[in-house]
């Protein structure tokens, strides 16, 4: 079995630590024993690029206990947690391709390791697998039933390919799901880009500034959990609905301009490039702390820092000192992804659910191969209830169901007052 990772002898306490997640994702845990009995993947071949994490170890795991061969890489090229990565490898015969702080020219060769092996599914966080597919690769792509997306960022990407007629089979947005953007996004981001900030910098949080970039799904968990933190929150949008609800919400609502010159920690979470820039930097005050927790490491004009500093320096395991006529600046985990460059990324409870929809998606393109058309679909209403049923069976809870009254009321149009 061919693999490229750090080092092999780290996967016992890889395996320790899935098995630790495993044990607080339920949802995963029900699907992967049902997988095991039907093996409803039987004969499938599966190309991954995901953080390595021990939340994906177990997706992973899942899969193959469905029948299908699983082939794994990094979708970022600090996001891999290389004890993770061997531990698939040495106990669960599963090829990876990730090297935690790989260079470009290795991730993306990771990628095309994954791809060679002519796919049936693809698995993408961020749509750099799938766009390597259709730009370099396309002769591979003739045995593909579908594919899944996990972010935001990917999701846009696929639609814009959609739009300009590149992309060349069906691909579902896992990252659209309601048990996904509502939980993992927000939830998940908010806890985690909170944990990446404080185990680099050790700072309290409270009573500081914090201005989160972006109030999507992701930047509402941020600022909710700044703010419970005890900060005082300090939002920036270009949406005005966006906005308008961070004031409703209880948070200042400024232009980034202004926000710069008083912020203490900055979190980009957008999805765009260049929301922090050379005029943003100059406005900062000394001993700011700035991060990205958005997919990509573009929110962060990190050129125009590098341009401005006369000097840079690691001065804490993921903390960069950017110094500014004397003025100091810390960039946290390179401007990529607090959350895993910097900690250990979501929660597993979260995950849980984001990984059950990965998980029945696939299952979904396998039954409905040859049905579906080029484009960018949904998951399955029926998919996004069933997470979110087991999710609650797997916490003790139980919920009210419409009686047959109430059900012939909300299809019927004659009952007036």
């Amino acid at each position: 079995m061919e693999y490229h990772i750090k080092n092999i002898n780290l996967a016992d306490e890889g395996l320790n630590r899935i098995m630790w997640a495993y044990r607080d994702m339920p949802v995963l845990r029900m699907i992967r024993e049902r997988f095991s009995k039907e093996k409803p993947l039987k004969g499938i071949k599966i190309s991954a690029a995901l953080h390595v994490t021990t939340e994906t170890a177990n997706l992973m795991i899942t899969l193959k206990e469905g029948g299908a061969q699983v082939y794994l890489c990094a979708s970022n090229p600090l996001s891999t947690q290389d004890d993770v990565a061997a531990s698939l490898v040495k106990h669960f015969d599963i090829p990876v391709f990730a090297i935690k702080g790989e260079d470009r020219d290795t991730y993306y060769k990771h990628i095309r390791e994954v791809l060679s092996v002519e796919p049936n599914i693809t698995m993408d966080d961020g749509a750099d697998l799938v766009s390597t597919l259709h730009s370099e690769m396309k002769d591979k792509i003739k045995n593909i039933i579908g594919g899944t997306e996990e972010t935001t960022t990917g999701v846009i990407r696929l639609k814009a390919m959609a739009k300009e007629g590149a992309l060349l089979y069906p691909i579902i947005a896992v990252n659209d799901a309601m048990t996904k953007h509502m939980f993992d996004n927000r939830y998940g981001t908010g806890q985690s880009t909170i944990d990446g900030i404080m185990r680099s910098t050790n700072r309290l949080i409270a009573g500081r500034y914090f201005v989160v970039a972006g109030y999507g799904w992701c930047g509402k968990g941020v600022a909710s959990r700044a703010r419970g933190m005890g900060a005082r929150v300090i939002v920036t949008e270009v949406d005005p609905i966006r906005a308008l609800e961070a004031v409703m919400d209880g948070f200042e609502v400024m232009p980034m301009s202004e926000a710069a010159k008083i912020g203490d920690i900055f979190v980009t979470v957008t999805g765009d490039k260049n929301v922090i820039t050379k005029e943003h930097f100059l406005s900062m005050k000394d001993g700011a702390i700035v991060a990205n927790s958005g997919h990509f490491d573009v929110e962060i004009d990190i050129r125009s820092l590098e341009e401005l500093a006369s000097s840079k320096k690691e001065i804490r395991k993921g903390v960069t000192e950017y110094d500014i006529n004397g003025k100091k600046i810390y960039l946290l985990g390179e401007g990529r992804l607090v959350n895993l460059a910097n900690a250990e990324g979501h929660p597993a409870s979260v995950m849980d659910m984001s990984f059950a929809n990965q998980a029945l998606s696939v299952e979904y393109l396998v039954n409905n191969k040859g049905k579906l058309s080029v484009g960018v679909y949904p998951v399955p209403e029926e998919i996004d209830k069933k997470v979110a049923q087991l999710k609650l069976e797997s916490m003790g809870i139980k919920i009210d169901s419409l009686t047959e009254e109430q059900i012939k009321y909300l299809s019927d149009w004659k009952e007036g007052t």
